[in-house]
């Protein structure tokens, strides 16, 4: 089963889309979507509890653990699947794509399969000008660092193997630079992966929650945390 972990801080007004989005496009699947509300300051938390009481397939965790890096965390130990895939409340990121993921790690057995949306073929709509030119400098340092063709590391939407996720643990990042840490153990133990170009769409409801300037520290931490846990793995071979 593919368990879907999909973090919300106040998406009061996104949860009857992603309820229909995910609802009427997985019809062919079995899943779990369980949405994690990460200390919501608006109606999330009582709304989606509502919203999807009687949803078999729909799951409603409250997050008491600290920030987006504990709420995937809850996320993962929760998660029922063996497969379990990471995308934002925003529906930024296409569900065609996540059915490719889980197709693609069924069918070769993959550890993990890491999306770019910086790939040919891949599709980008409404990216901020601002926040896409640091976005390509930051990841291009990433590879650079981890001499890795990867390109795509910060972006929330991939998919992995739960055992694979709890063998990653723990997981230290406590915001959006949890999504740097995780491809990045994964590519630095050498798990089986592959990364295919996937598209991308900005938000048309709600309030972005990713904040540059708050998160360039959570960054820098993340990175040199990552890059000194590579290098002792090598100096241990």
């Amino acid at each position: 089963m593919l368990s879907i972990i999909i973090p919300a801080r106040n998406e009061a007004d996104n949860l009857e889309d992603i309820l229909d989005y995910f609802k009427s496009n997985l019809t062919d699947l079995e899943y779990e979507l369980i949405i994690i509300n990460d200390f919501s300051d608006d109606d999330t938390l009582n709304k989606a509890q509502k919203l999807f009481e009687a949803e078999p397939n729909f799951r409603v965790i409250n997050n008491d653990l600290k920030g987006l890096g504990g709420a995937i965390n809850q996320g993962i130990k929760n998660a029922k699947g063996d497969r379990v895939a990471i995308t934002m409340a925003d529906l930024s990121d296409s569900v065609e794509d996540l059915i490719k993921y889980n197709n693609l790690m069924v069918k070769k057995d993959l550890d993990s399969v890491l999306g770019s949306r910086f790939l040919k073929g891949s599709v980008v709509k409404d990216y901020p000008l601002q926040k896409l030119i640091l976005n390509r400098i930051f990841n291009f340092t990433v590879s650079l660092l981890f001499w890795n063709k990867y390109n795509d590391y910060t972006n929330a939407f991939k998919i992995y193997k739960k055992n694979i996720l709890l063998e990653l643990m723990p997981l230290v990042s406590e915001s959006f630079n949890i999504f740097l840490e995780i491809p990045l153990k994964v590519i630095s133990r050498n798990y089986k992966y592959e990364v295919i170009p996937i598209d991308w769409y900005g938000r048309k409801k709600g309030k972005a929650k990713f904040q540059i300037k708050e998160l360039r520290s959570k960054y820098l931490f993340t990175l040199l945390y990552c890059f000194i846990e590579k290098n002792l793995l090598n100096f241990k071979k």
